[in-house]
């Protein structure tokens, strides 16, 4: 593992010098190397006695900012004033400043030979709508450098996740200790993978609405979630593609698994909109595994260089594996997988059963709600096992489309109410019909489920739909949609590793946090 040398840095906003003392012994409490003090925050301002209360006995090293408005900033005053002030936090003992490239010049000339050896000069550019492309980055570090600085901080905006692997590129290749961040979700991946790329620091908050810029993660989760003491520069990187992935629990799923099984590796959120883009501009072999969520489950499907048989079946891929021989993307289907194995597992009566041989499915009518994505994997699914299928749809064109490809029948969402041509028939929902927040809907009504043995919903949140709770009521076995998340993403965890997936770290990562 490749040294991990990024200091983490919680920037303390508040109003008041009380908050900020408060916050930086919460800061030394969460973990963090350093704080930055954002004097532009606060109110009633007196440089002097303040600077005195906030670096005296401060418990951590500080980096002083004071940013103005045509910077990001909340300063409005005039300029000499505030580059006063940082002269006076650096003679004060402030370990970092951060002064921005604009006023470098001037700021740099003014210190002469009176700069403590102890303080380090951060000087810093933000760029709060793009991310320039990769010679304006080399000629803005080549101006930084130019002013005599420290440390070179550059801060960027991603309009496209892509911007991001420019940054990185600076990163790897800077000769001078370096901050290279970019704003905003699609951004998110430079302030979890800076140690990977040699980045001097990255920010993290206390809790969530405590940013001082666009996109930052709290220190909880860089510590708890991402390991981020534990990036080096060998970490391999995998991920979700999808847009939204803010939400997912893929990450603390596959962080945990990773680090139960000792595995140099880390798994992060990519907020994509093109997949086709992204996958050829994140091409190093150390990218080395995604999952794919919506929307681009489909998409998948055609920009793997192959795909296996059953997912090409599906249409569908959720997992993109890199292989190691020829870094070939090699698509594959593990939400077929999940669900079906759950629901088998859910009618043989217990989840953790041994004997599996045969298939309960053999022979069984099974009706899958939903002619999307996850209802192809349903269908091919259980068809797999010998199920009869039948596809509910409130279109009943694409239900038919279906019906069609695995030898089933088709009929429209509206009839489903009336529909029960044998008892003991297997319901599953793969439509996001009872999903939060419209937990009161559900796509059948609970006179209708007495039909039905066995009812699977692939919703899961909440962790129990009104489809299930009704159809447990009519005595129907149910199975949850949090069987087959759990499920698939052990198998991503195994197409991912080569390696058993660790099912009792995974379970309890999921239970903890849902």
């Amino acid at each position: 593992m490749g040294e991990n040398t990024t200091l983490l840095c919680v920037p303390l906003i508040s109003h008041n010098v009380e908050d900020m003392l408060v916050q930086m012994n919460r800061a030394k409490a969460s973990g963090a190397d350093l704080v930055e003090i954002r004097l532009d925050h606060l109110e009633a301002f007196r440089p002097s006695e303040d600077l005195q209360r906030l670096l005296s006995d401060r418990p951590l090293p500080a980096l002083v900012t004071y940013r103005p408005k045509w910077e990001g900033g909340e300063y409005e005053g005039d300029d000499h004033t505030r580059l006063d002030v940082l002269r006076l936090a650096m003679e004060m003992g402030a370990d970092y400043i951060d002064v921005e490239l604009q006023v470098a010049h001037d700021f740099m000339s003014s210190m002469s030979e009176k700069k403590p050896e102890s303080s380090k000069v951060i000087v810093s550019s933000h760029n709060y709508q793009i991310t320039p492309s990769l010679e304006e980055l080399g000629n803005l570090v080549a101006r930084i450098q130019a002013t005599g600085a420290d440390i070179v901080k550059i801060a960027t905006t991603a309009t496209n996740i892509i911007d991001v692997a420019r940054m990185f590129h600076i990163l790897v290749h800077c000769q001078v200790p370096i901050i290279g961040l970019v704003m905003r979700e699609r951004g998110w991946i430079s302030r979890i993978l800076c140690p990977k790329f040699g980045g001097y620091l990255t920010f993290g908050t206390l809790e969530a609405g405590k940013e001082s810029a666009p996109g930052q993660l709290t220190m909880k989760e860089l510590l708890n979630v991402y390991n981020i003491r534990q990036i080096g520069r060998d970490t391999k990187v995998y991920g979700i593609i999808g847009n939204p992935v803010g939400h997912s629990k893929g990450p603390i799923l596959h962080n945990e698994a990773f680090t139960s099984v000792g595995l140099n590796a880390v798994y992060v959120p990519f907020l994509v909109d093109n997949l086709r883009e992204f996958l050829h501009v994140y091409s190093s072999p150390d990218f080395s595994g995604f999952s794919c969520t919506i929307p681009h489950k489909e998409a998948a499907v055609e920009c793997c260089d192959e795909v296996d048989p059953v997912a090409k079946s599906i249409g569908a891929v959720n997992t993109i594996v890199r292989r190691k021989s020829d870094g070939k993307l090699v698509g594959y289907n593990t939400d077929y997988q999940g669900a079906i194995s759950a629901i088998e597992d859910g009618m043989r009566g217990s989840y953790g059963a041994t004997d599996k041989i045969g298939s309960p499915l053999a022979g069984k009518l099974f009706v899958v709600i939903g002619a999307g994505g996850a209802g192809k994997a349903l269908a091919f699914g259980a068809k797999g096992k010998g199920a009869r299928i039948v596809i509910a749809n409130r279109s009943y064109d694409r239900a038919k489309a279906l019906a069609s490809l695995v030898g089933g029948e088709a009929i429209s969402l509206g009839d489903l109410e009336s529909f029960h041509p044998d008892e003991g028939m297997i319901l599953a929902n793969s439509t996001s019909i009872g999903m939060h927040p419209n937990i009161d809907e559900t796509p059948i009504s609970k006179q209708a489920l007495k039909s039905y043995s066995v009812v699977f919903d692939a919703v899961y949140t909440p962790k129990v739909t009104r489809l299930l709770t009704e159809a447990e009521e009519v005595g129907a076995t149910v199975v949850s949609g949090l069987e087959m998340f759990i499920r698939q993403a052990m198998g991503q965890f195994e197409l991912f590793t080569g390696l058993r997936a660790p099912e009792k770290v995974m379970r309890e990562a999921v239970m903890r946090n849902i």
